[in-house]
């Protein structure tokens, strides 16, 4: 019995390293699920800011029209959300992330491939737990669809008709944004040729842009807006609403761009995404000063929709690369993205382009401007250049096809009549401020 006393301790040192090894051994067969629960959880917050975005459009663009069409916009904002959900389902995600499931390879994914979601309770192995869920993913990935057709909006307020518009959002959410985003996101051509767009200046906003600008060019200015060689100012309604609604916007872009990391499972992934955050504030903190400055340089008064759209201009601008500036860096960006919209919006002006809540400038221009200046942080200028100048060709000559053939099969302008007494009644029946018009 002395003898087993003596040698438990012994047999108990030897048995160490073989217990130890079995529990390294444990361990490595049992996956770190951190990765997946951390990043399926930015995804998740990065969505539902982005999804408040939504509501930071409304707002803006009623805001922004007269008061006899602010129902019409609120109604367009509702449904084209509610289209994008549908159609990003239906064709829109599964074509942007093909996989290996390409048509043409590197240019088209897979057509009415309907997105299909984890099991319920997914077993926790090392298989399932490489990423994130697919919920979240295709949650957060959907957002940005919806903002495309949001920059579109408003462009063409107060005189296109409801369901032709509609019918483009269709078009636009289920099949324009989701290929020529796989183009990048999707590891198409563009990826393979070393284009960047860290969150979407040109594959969100821009392409949104050029949606707008195509349509605004087929649909034409608003009756009274230019006249003998001048352009006649039409106010907005709610200039406190235009100003809630940047705030929501200016919000939502932390989801926009700090999800956009993708990951949040190490401690290098959690200081990016804050790294993102603070560049993003800067930047649209830039574009507001800058845009306040030169309106009070330019015309002796500071015009509060230009330092909005000044704000909105500066986070256009950094979303391209949110991460690489230093806070000065992303100041310049966004400050920058203040001018373009200062000068861009009398020069569309000029140019006889109605653009009613001026979301050209702020997406489109600045867009171009921000994945521009992505290359003084890759040196990859051919890149940039490539990838904005197909983005643009692709999405305008077949979004203005799909214009054109609207246009000739429904029409897509109210009559001068209906859109003289505004699109509220004569397309909706009802009215956002009825206690204004009875007198």
């Amino acid at each position: 019995m002395k003898l087993l006393k003596t040698l438990a301790p012994v047999v108990a040192l030897a048995a160490l390293p073989t217990l130890g090894m079995a529990q390294e051994a444990e361990a490595a067969a049992t996956p770190d699920i951190n990765p997946y629960i951390f990043t399926t959880l930015l995804f998740l917050m990065g969505g539902f800011l982005v999804f408040w975005m939504a509501a930071g459009f409304a707002m803006l663009e009623a805001g922004l029209v007269r008061s006899k069409n602010v129902t019409m916009q609120l109604t367009k904002n509702i449904a084209l959300f509610s289209i994008a959900a549908i159609m990003y389902w239906l064709v829109g995600f599964n074509l942007m992330y093909p996989g290996d499931g390409w048509i043409v390879s590197g240019y088209l994914g897979t057509l009415f491939s309907p997105t299909v979601l984890e099991p319920v309770g997914l077993a926790a192995d090392a298989a399932a737990l490489d990423y994130a869920s697919v919920g979240s993913d295709f949650f957060f990935q959907l957002m940005f669809c919806a903002t495309t057709a949001s920059i579109v909006s408003g462009t063409l307020a107060e005189r296109i008709k409801l369901w032709p518009f509609l019918i483009f959002v269709v078009v636009l959410t289920g099949f324009i944004y989701p290929i020529e985003a796989s183009w990048q996101w999707g590891g198409g051509w563009l990826s393979e040729l070393g284009f960047s767009d860290f969150a979407g200046s040109t594959l969100v906003h821009a392409a949104g842009g050029w949606a707008a600008l195509a349509g605004a060019l087929i649909l034409g200015p608003r009756i009274g807006k230019y006249k003998d060689g001048r352009t006649v100012p039409m106010p907005g309604s709610n200039l406190a609403l235009a100003t809630l609604g940047t705030f929501i916007l200016w919000l939502g872009w932390f989801g926009f761009n700090g999800g956009s990391q993708l990951a949040m499972g190490t401690v290098g992934d959690v200081t990016d995404v804050s790294r993102i955050f603070a560049n993003t504030n800067m930047a649209a903190a830039a574009g507001a000063v800058v845009a306040l400055l030169l309106t009070q340089v330019l015309y002796k008064k500071p015009d509060l929709t230009m330092t909005l759209n000044g704000a909105l201009a500066g986070l256009v601008s950094i979303t391209a690369e949110p991460l690489a500036p230093s806070l000065f860096g992303s100041l310049i960006t966004g400050g920058i993205g203040g001018v373009i919209v200062v000068f861009a919006v009398p020069m569309l002006d000029k140019m006889k382009i109605d653009d009613v809540v001026g979301a050209i400038p702020v997406h489109l221009i600045a867009g171009i401007w921000g994945t521009l200046a992505v290359a003084f942080y890759t040196g990859n200028w051919g890149a940039q250049i490539t990838g904005i100048i197909a983005i643009g060709v692709f999405t305008f000559v077949v979004s203005a096809v799909v214009w054109f053939i609207l246009k000739a099969v429904t029409g897509i302008r109210v009559s001068e009549e209906d859109e003289i007494n505004g699109l509220d009644m004569a397309e909706l029946g009802m009215e956002a401020y009825p206690e204004f018009s009875k007198g």
